[in-house]
């Protein structure tokens, strides 16, 4: 379980920069959100000594309980859809005493570890039609229970995650061709059928934010309304931004025009805020820390590694793009948290375990010749 490790191996940049965007998460919060800046401090914290905790942790043996983590993966969902609590129009939240917490933000770190090792021990038979069918069923039980919260944006990073773990896994590329010249027609042609107004595929609310993101003058009181202040927020923050916790009138922010902002719109406060700077930062920090995550799996000693490596990149960039891509009105509004930024200690923690992960598999990365 644990193994002997040089301390010059330990990714110390990585975890750095982790911590740097934390941090920057905790002031925006606290700006958002004074009573909720404590909890994230502390979220940070533990995050931290967890992260630690799983780096020194061989990540071959906890694979080797692959199996028992999908399982529990789709008994928390389950959970969600009979027992989960109502929030804002979805279920999504287990509630146990005082304890809540969202599966579907563990599910993603559980289906890359999952899949790392599953890819693994199939690896010579990846490209074979049985393995391939097994993978698509195996992420298509998660993902229906997700899209049925309803968490729309959820399920489209699941996609998009299981993606980034099919090509780290070694799939043929005529194969992602050939599957790409399908599927993206037939995507086009589901999303078209999905907003004609007596289609049940999406939710009023979901087919609604797709039409304000197409026609936001029609939808500005209502569906585009966050999302046309948000864009407001941040380009009043200019270069150098209106300074931390300010008093100005003139804020977007401190006329509560942003609801969500310690969560979906965290990016907005940050724009305002700390400006075109500050914005930079965020993005760059993003930027490294995936691609930071994208070396590590290059340097993987076995394909779970690489997989490992790669999934978290993924999600770390996805999630990123999604979230300051509607901070920003260049896509619909969706509802992601920014990683290591947004308040929600559920996506905190399952974030900092898997760079856990990420710093283990770089212990034990191969050595250069």
């Amino acid at each position: 379980m644990f193994k002997r490790y040089r301390i010059r191996d330990y990714d110390f940049k990585l975890a750095l920069m982790v911590i740097a965007l934390s941090i920057v998460g905790i002031m925006a919060i606290g700006s958002a959100e004074q009573s909720l800046q404590k909890k994230q401090f502390y979220g940070v914290i533990a995050g931290v000594v967890i992260m630690a905790i799983i780096s020194f942790i061989d990540y071959s043996f906890i694979l080797k309980l692959y199996w028992l983590m999908y399982v529990g993966n789709l008994a928390l969902l389950v959970a969600v859809w009979q027992f989960g609590s109502d929030s804002h129009g979805a279920q999504r939240w287990l509630q146990i005493g005082s304890f809540r917490f969202q599966p579907s933000e563990t599910a993603k770190i559980i289906l890359i570890l999952f899949f790392a090792q599953f890819i693994m021990k199939h690896k010579k038979n990846l490209n074979t039609v049985g393995i391939i069918g097994c993978c698509i069923v195996m992420i298509a039980l998660p993902w229906a229970l997700v899209y049925k919260q309803p968490d729309l944006s959820t399920s489209i990073v699941l996609l998009a995650l299981f993606c980034v773990i099919m090509f780290a896994g070694g799939i043929s590329l005529k194969l992602v061709f050939g599957v790409l010249a399908v599927a993206i027609p037939a995507v086009a042609l589901v999303i078209s059928l999905a907003l004609q107004p007596d289609n049940e595929f999406l939710t009023t609310n979901q087919r609604n934010r797709i039409l304000a993101f197409v026609n936001p003058e029609e939808y500005s009181t209502t569906f585009a309304y966050q999302q046309l202040n948000s864009v407001k927020a941040i380009a009043s923050g200019q270069l150098e931004g209106k300074g931390y916790k300010n008093n100005e009138i003139t804020s977007v922010k401190n006329g509560n025009f942003i609801s969500e902002a310690e969560t979906d719109f965290i990016f907005s406060v940050i724009g305002e805020e700390f400006g075109f700077k500050g914005s930079c930062l965020v993005i760059g920090l993003l930027f490294v820390i995936s691609l930071e995550c994208i070396s590590v799996a290059r340097k993987a000693k076995d394909v779970a590694g690489m997989i490992i490596g790669a999934g978290m990149g993924g999600l770390v960039a996805v999630q990123g793009f999604f979230n300051i891509g509607v901070a920003t009105f260049i896509l619909p509004n969706t509802g992601l948290p920014l990683p290591f930024v947004s308040y929600g200690l559920t996506s905190l923690m399952s974030l900092y375990i898997g760079m856990g992960f990420v710093l283990n598999v770089r212990l034990q990365a191969k050595k250069a010749k």
